[in-house]
């Protein structure tokens, strides 16, 4: 193996690692981005759990944040929340930071 087919191989080694974080990052920020709604939605326990993964189901529709969003504003529409999709980003972005720090730590 030549060197430069060892450092094509570190980069991809790399990337696939950054892809594999970023993918797992994604599926506890929506994890605890459910529990967060679902706890503004009056559930609690194994119900609360249930809800949580029916949000993080719901990133697999379609590339991006768009299904997460829609999926949340759906449900909280009957109970007139007010989760306009700007609160919800908001809340997205502080989750992620926190669901990076949970990866990490494990």
């Amino acid at each position: 193996m030549t060197t430069f087919d060892k450092r094509e191989k570190v980069f991809e080694d790399k990337y696939k690692h950054d892809q594999e974080l970023q993918f797992k990052v994604e599926v506890r920020r929506n994890k605890l981005l459910g529990l967060w709604v679902a706890e503004l939605l009056g559930l609690s326990g194994a119900d609360a759990e249930a809800y949580a993964k029916e949000v993080v189901r719901a990133d697999f529709e379609e590339p991006g944040d768009a299904d997460v969003i829609r999926k949340i504003q759906g449900d909280a529409a009957p109970k007139n929340l007010d989760l306009s999709e700007h609160r919800i980003r908001k809340k997205m972005d502080e989750l992620t930071a926190v669901a990076k720090e949970q990866i990490m730590t494990e």
